[in-house]
């Protein structure tokens, strides 16, 4: 008798220990960058899949909604849309949270917002012809920041980089640095 209750001991504590294991850990975060709707009038989502307690990847969209008559409103994104893969790494005990640094490639579209463009090289004082044009640009770059994460899966995270542009089909306008910044709510389940 004494060995079958050591064995039904030891089968439960194993049983119960392999629970402990499988508890599902949530990896999938959706995002709205809630800065850039408030001071710059474009829409920015974000989905992140956590690989690990120390590590993410994901892409951020954004549309910018501000028409190009009226960028004098206030602060204005130069790009028109962008496509932003990003990889963080968190420096937290906790999973996949508090500080982290990433490194960000983005695709971005800018449009000539002021229908005009200055020719600095041959003669800076002088305003060109207006223009009406579109310049594709790939950057990279790096953003440092914070997430926050809930026992129930409400995640804010901030965060500010910026990257440089290493590639513009047109240089006329198209600008050097594009800036990466965001005060982000989201789920994470």
């Amino acid at each position: 008798m004494k060995k079958l209750i050591a064995i039904v001991f030891l089968l439960v504590t194993a049983i119960t220990f392999a629970q402990n294991d499988d508890v599902p850990v949530k990896k999938h975060e959706l995002k709205v960058n809630a800065l850039n709707i408030i001071a710059f009038k474009a829409v920015d989502f974000s989905y992140e899949y956590l690989i690990d307690s120390e590590s993410s990847f994901g892409a951020s969209l954004l549309i910018n909604l501000q028409d190009s008559d009226t960028y004098e409103d206030g602060p204005i994104y130069e790009e028109k849309f962008a496509f932003t893969p990003f990889y963080r790494r968190f420096f937290a005990s906790k999973y996949a949270w508090g500080f982290f640094l990433e490194a960000f490639g983005m695709y971005n579209v800018q449009d000539d917002y002021d229908g005009r463009y200055y020719d600095y090289i041959t003669d800076p004082y002088t305003e060109q012809a207006s223009v009406d044009e579109t310049s594709h640009n790939v950057a990279v770059g790096i953003s440092v920041g914070g997430k926050f994460v809930s026992s129930k899966g409400f995640v804010f995270e901030i965060y500010g980089g910026i990257g440089r542009n290493i590639y513009q089909s047109n240089k006329d306008f198209a600008t050097e640095l594009v800036p990466r910044v965001g005060a982000s709510l989201g789920y994470r389940w």
